[in-house]
């Protein structure tokens, strides 16, 4: 695609820019621009441009208001020791973008025209990027149905969005263990579902178990599969990993019901290649229990590009509960965690590629 670049010009000051990079939270400020484009059934993608950041207007018989046929990605910018900035693994995003288009019945974006739009929105507000540690610009693509009509049907008429967000840590306050309730009611996926694919739909599913977790005095839900209710899937935006007492490292295998997360991936990698075993299995949740009370479980932690690394020290559910090791971040999880972020701010050589620097 070619992108028609029509800059704002009503900019965000550097006054005000730098008191909301102070403490800019998780997806509550938004930078200067978006990109959007359009895609019909009879012309392909077209209309490519970059804008002023600023509201939609839609039609409100638009199919993605009814039937929520939408797909998006979440990734991060860096800013890096000599002042530039990189994009971290856009390349995996754009093909899982692909991937949870294919499921939802949307056109696929191209990994390049995925990857060019990043590049663009980040140079344009690279400004944007913090600089303080543990922060990052979250970039959100979107991919909506908007054509107009209430038939039930794959909509020939497509919008691509592209917004960004300065970000501080998703979990407020300094680095600790979360607690997670774990929900017994009600289920994230099942098999044949959309699990797999990043859409609205999955997360609105777990809101109302989210809102049971916070009940409880939880930070997040934990969901078990859908089927026989006792194999452990994932948080409502998190994969989840296990440290066992020999530093084997357990995740859930990806069962089509779990989303393929890329932090997940990385972790993996970076894990393998310093020597520890690695696992991905079933878990049953008895395991995860069982396996903290007697020590064979000393650590768990979640992981997801927002995030990053989380340790988890309690378990709760309806009549009891557990807590990791002495309830502090345990010392596989804070190194894994420690390797993942100098990769990822450019302190630690690249071996994989998974910086793209934005010129």
């Amino acid at each position: 695609m070619q992108f028609d670049v029509q800059p704002s010009g009503g900019m965000v000051d550097a006054e005000s820019r730098a008191a909301s990079l102070a403490a800019p939270g998780f997806g509550r400020i938004f930078t200067d621009h978006m990109i959007t484009a359009r895609w019909r059934e009879d012309s392909g993608w077209h209309d490519a441009r970059l804008e002023p950041y600023a509201p939609l207007v839609m039609d409100p018989a638009s199919a993605v208001l009814h039937y929520s046929q939408s797909a998006f990605e979440g990734l991060k910018a860096y800013r890096q020791p000599d002042g530039g900035v990189a994009l971290f693994r856009p390349e995996r995003n754009a093909r899982r973008l692909a991937d949870s288009c294919r499921r939802l019945a949307l056109p696929e974006l191209p990994v390049e025209d995925f990857v060019a739009a990043c590049e663009m929105l980040t140079r344009t507000d690279v400004e944007w990027v913090p600089d303080t540690e543990g922060a990052s610009l979250y970039l959100r693509p979107l991919i909506i149905a908007d054509e107009v009509g209430l038939m039930v049907r794959p909509s020939a008429s497509v919008r691509f969005l592209l917004i960004a967000s300065p970000a501080g840590s998703y979990f407020s306050g300094p680095l600790r263990p979360i607690s997670l309730w774990l929900t017994q009611e009600y289920v994230r996926a099942v098999p044949g579902g959309t699990g797999a694919a990043k859409c609205g739909g999955n997360y609105a599913a777990s809101l109302v178990a989210q809102r049971e977790a916070m009940d409880h005095g939880c930070d997040q839900v934990v969901f078990v599969d859908g089927v026989e209710h006792r194999w452990v899937d994932e948080l409502a935006g998190s994969n989840i990993c296990f440290v066992l007492d020999d530093g084997t490292l357990v995740t859930p295998e990806l069962t089509g019901a779990i989303l393929p997360g890329v932090t997940r991936d990385a972790i993996l990698t970076l894990a393998r290649d310093a020597g520890r075993k690695v696992e991905e299995r079933r878990v049953d949740v008895d395991e995860w229990r069982e396996g903290v009370r007697s020590g064979r479980i000393t650590e768990v932690f979640a992981c997801g590009t927002a995030a990053v690394i989380t340790p988890i020290g309690t378990l709760k559910w309806a009549g009891g509960e557990v807590t990791a090791g002495d309830g502090s971040p345990g010392p596989v999880t804070t190194e894994l965690r420690q390797a993942l972020i100098d990769l990822q701010y450019g302190r630690a050589d690249d071996p994989y590629g998974w910086r793209h620097p934005v010129g």
